[in-house]
């Protein structure tokens, strides 16, 4: 692991009401926790990138630790650092995608539960690790550190959360498409996983739009446009993938079929997902389904998101690089929204 008995780690101390953003840089070394699944044993990275999403200094699970241990950042990307004893028997590490060896280039979605990957050295349980796609390995690991929780979030939506799937030939409208998330969802959703869906990418300003239309969007719609349900078309989509929330939630719901599907990942979550009640905008509308969800790591799914990278079919998101000592200017540029790019920092320096 290393000689020393400390590391720099980025901290979120204080209450919610009123955090604050500080980087330690005498913080203890981990350590495996007392609970340690042999069966999803936990695999000791070095940690050379790590994704910043924004809404995380406001997350329940960070406030369940102490000052101590409240340290930040779900998505990592790195190097195996050190195996468990007996790793690779009798855990589901058998399997070949993550047969893994020490300094082995891997990236993952912790949980949020244990998170911590703003440090030189974290813990990631197998089942969160995938290796870092081959086509980014020479272009250092910021890339991959930005994709865990964007990428399995459009995966987990589209493949998994679609009550019965995505129809052949399903029309399907994405809110927040130039964000980090909509940019995904609109890749995936055209890839061959799903046959002839045509997506709507909503958007603002032509900047945004065109950046959609070269991601593969259908038809791109610019909700600065007053009446844009109207442009998308009233009751027309099989379903919606909302990364926007608000008002853009509430008015993309005249947009879907009778039939149809509401997907949101909106933060904070609507009224109807938080007292788990029928959507007043679905009342009447007894075909319609909507579902509510919080992304989950998912090793198989972000191996699957390394393929489709490698086959060049799903493009990387653009990353706005900080060094670990800039770590605080970083959580402050992570909070603007409009910015082009997704947020890591790099705690390697020649990453």
């Amino acid at each position: 692991m290393t000689t020393t008995t400390s590391m720099k780690a980025v901290q979120i101390l204080g209450p919610k009401t009123n955090p604050t953003i500080t980087l330690n840089p005498t913080h203890p070394l981990p350590t495996a926790d007392t609970d340690n699944d042999p069966e999803d044993p936990l695999i000791l990275l070095r940690v050379h990138s790590a994704g910043v999403t924004a809404d995380e200094q406001t997350w329940p699970e960070l406030y369940s630790h102490t000052n101590r241990d409240r340290i930040p950042g779900c998505e990592v990307a790195g190097t195996v650092a050190a195996l468990p004893e007996g790793y690779g028997i009798s855990s589901i590490s058998s399997s070949d995608r993550l047969l893994l060896q020490v300094g082995d280039a891997v990236y993952a979605m912790l949980h949020p539960d244990r998170a911590r990957g703003q440090a030189e050295w974290t813990y990631a349980r197998v089942s969160e690790l995938a290796r870092v796609p081959r086509s980014l390995l020479g272009s250092g690991l910021a890339m991959a550190a930005a994709l865990p929780i964007p990428a399995l979030t459009a995966w987990e939506g589209l493949w998994k959360r679609v009550p019965g799937g995505l129809p052949k030939g399903a029309r399907v409208l994405v809110t927040g498409a130039s964000g980090a998330v909509g940019r995904m969802v609109v890749q995936i959703a055209k890839s061959e996983k799903f046959e002839g869906v045509r997506v709507v990418a909503l958007a603002k300003g032509e900047e945004k739009l065109e950046a959609v239309m070269a991601l593969g969007a259908d038809e791109v719609v610019d909700y600065g446009l007053e009446g844009w349900e109207d442009l998308v078309g009233r009751r027309s989509v099989d379903a919606v993938f909302d990364a926007a929330g608000g008002e853009v939630l509430t008015r993309a719901w005249g947009t879907v079929k009778d039939d149809g599907v509401v997907l949101t990942i909106a933060d904070p979550p609507p009224a109807w997902a938080v007292k788990k009640v029928v959507p007043k905008e679905a009342e009447g509308r007894p075909g319609v389904r909507y579902v509510y969800f919080i992304v989950s790591p998912d090793w198989k799914g972000l191996g699957e998101i390394s393929n489709l990278i490698d086959e060049g079919i799903l493009k990387p998101l653009p990353v706005v690089e900080f060094p670990l000592d800039k770590a605080v200017e970083a959580w402050e540029f992570a909070q603007h929204r409009g910015r082009q790019g997704k947020v890591v920092i790099n705690l390697v320096s020649d990453v």
